[in-house]
């Protein structure tokens, strides 16, 4: 499986995101999701495309760089981003 990658937009903020097959790794700007999302509600808001497909975000291994507005806006951002690289999958 090659690298899919998608370009997500929410107000400000920008999200490229790489999607491809691995173990589960989900980075954000070269920090664990875990660290640079501290709140359980925008964790959970950015792993939603993979419960809408019924899909196990486990088996895949995610790279994003975001840039601009704030958290809120970046985790919107991150979403779509990976939703349309999920539609390339």
């Amino acid at each position: 499986m090659s690298i899919f990658n998608a370009i997500g937009r929410r107000k400000t903020s920008v999200a490229r995101v790489y999607l491809s097959e691995g173990k589960g790794a989900f980075v954000i700007n070269k920090r664990q999701m875990n660290e640079y999302l501290n709140n359980a509600v925008l964790k959970l808001k950015v792993v939603r495309p993979f419960a809408v497909l019924q899909l196990a975000s486990d088996t895949f291994d995610i790279k994003v760089n975001v840039d601009g507005g704030g958290v809120n806006g970046q985790a919107d951002a991150i979403r779509l981003g990976i939703a349309r690289a999920l539609i390339q999958l």
